[in-house]
């Protein structure tokens, strides 16, 4: 959980083509991230997209 409460264990992630790896961005739902992560592949660029579920550390 972040500090405003908003808790965003979903992410997306790219892969350009030297095979280096970026967050796209983060989202509350798998479903949220999947359709960002569809929405990125479509557009026909050498990237990869794929959803990703943050690791939950406990304290």
């Amino acid at each position: 959980m972040t500090d405003s409460g908003a808790v965003l264990p979903w992410l997306v992630i790219r892969q350009d083509d030297n095979g280096n790896r970026y967050r796209v961005g983060r989202y509350a739902t798998k479903d949220e991230a999947q359709r960002t992560a569809d929405s990125l592949d479509a557009k026909g660029h050498e990237q990869l997209y794929w959803v990703e579920r943050l690791q939950q550390t406990s304290r």
